[in-house]
């Protein structure tokens, strides 16, 4: 049996790319300064992407991501893209304008 295995160029994320964690991230034991299992960057912690690279076997994508309090290795799952500032603007005006029109309206 043969298994299509992703191909190695089609990282979702490039470098310097801005991401936000998806979930909790937690000390796997490869921060030795830091205590295992303890929480290092929080959902919805901002970073950037610093390195792009692949798991040698699977040839799935790995991130170094800088959270600013550590680099950390996450796979896509673990990452989303920070929305563009016009998007940002999109949706803080519209919860304005929502606002400003009250309940009901």
């Amino acid at each position: 049996m043969m298994i299509d295995l992703p191909d190695p160029q089609a990282a979702r994320y490039q470098w310097g790319q801005s991401v936000w964690a998806t979930t909790d991230l937690y000390n796997d034991g490869s921060l030795p300064d830091a205590g295992e299992d303890a929480l290092l960057v929080a959902a919805g912690g901002p970073g950037e992407i610093v390195q792009v690279g692949h798991h040698a076997q699977t040839r799935t994508p790995i991130y170094m991501v800088d959270f600013g309090v550590a680099v950390l290795g996450c796979l896509e799952e673990e990452l989303a893209p920070t929305p563009a500032v016009a998007e940002v603007d999109e949706a803080a005006e519209a919860n304005l304008a929502a606002t400003e029109a009250g309940p009901g309206a």
